[in-house]
């Protein structure tokens, strides 16, 4: 563990969705600041080796198994079960856990896909949240942290339902911070772009056109991504509030326009 940035030393947090990918590296980003973390996730294998990977650099974990499809009650007991792995206190929420959608035309989106879809990237953190944040609440202290995404910022043909389910998580952000702000407990969301991973980096050079239009010209990486999530779960982040803080090199900040329109002289709004 990194103990010269342990900025999260004596908290405790859930990852959702923790046992790869950046959920993987969320929850090593968090037990690396200090945090004890219970990882999340179907697949044993894999959870025990996140919790394997942080105890080799000195951070504490535990694997907590659990199918998010499989209804509210399995969630429920995910939250005894996970507050009873952390010594009774659970200080960070990390709403992670999302449904893979394969981009689609509308027309080809079946409703038990939405209902999937739904169900496990928005119900899960809605009710997730609404049983862990009131003991937060109770305490007058706590942060919750949502994956979102630049899909729910922006459109695209193909990502509606992807797309509706993030923008979802987004607004919930915000209605949130509403709600539990004035009780000291910190809402937040990080947005990412595309992220390398194994997977992403399956697409090769159809992801080029793309980045091609990113002002960073590449994908985020999981290392940066989880910076994010744990700078707003810090102490740092003490009165930020319902925030949307996008992690997608200026995708969604910055109009590609050609080179010729921008030059000093060719700006069609001079100063």
């Amino acid at each position: 563990m990194n103990t010269t940035a342990a900025t999260l030393s004596g908290r405790t947090a859930l990852v959702t969705g923790s046992t790869s990918g950046l959920g993987a590296g969320i929850a090593e980003a968090l037990a690396d600041a200090g945090a004890h973390v219970v990882i999340t996730g179907r697949t044993r294998a894999r959870g025990e080796q996140v919790v394997t990977q942080i105890e080799s650099q000195g951070g504490r974990a535990v694997f907590v198994p659990v199918d998010f499809a499989a209804g509210p009650g399995t969630i429920t007991d995910l939250v005894v079960t996970a507050t009873e792995a952390l010594g009774g206190r659970l200080d960070i929420l990390v709403n992670n856990v999302a449904t893979l959608v394969q981009p689609a035309p509308t027309a080809d989106v079946t409703a038990e896909e939405i209902t999937t879809a739904f169900g496990v990237s928005v119900a899960t953190p809605f009710l997730l949240t609404g049983l862990i944040a009131p003991a937060m609440v109770q305490r007058g202290d706590g942060a919750i942290v949502n994956i979102g995404s630049i899909s729910g910022i922006i459109g695209a043909a193909g990502s509606a339902l992807y797309g509706a389910t993030k923008a979802s998580v987004h607004l919930l952000t915000k209605a949130w911070a509403a709600e539990y702000g004035p009780s000291g407990v910190r809402v937040n969301a990080v947005a990412p772009g595309p992220i390398a991973t194994e997977r992403t980096r399956e697409f090769g050079d159809a992801i080029a056109p793309v980045l091609a239009r990113v002002p960073s010209h590449r994908m985020s990486t999981v290392a940066e991504v989880a910076s994010a999530v744990v700078f707003l779960a810090g102490p740092e982040a003490a009165n930020i509030h319902g925030t949307i803080l996008s992690v997608d090199g200026g995708a969604t900040a910055v109009r590609d326009e050609p080179a010729a329109v921008t030059k000093l002289g060719n700006h069609p709004h001079p100063g």
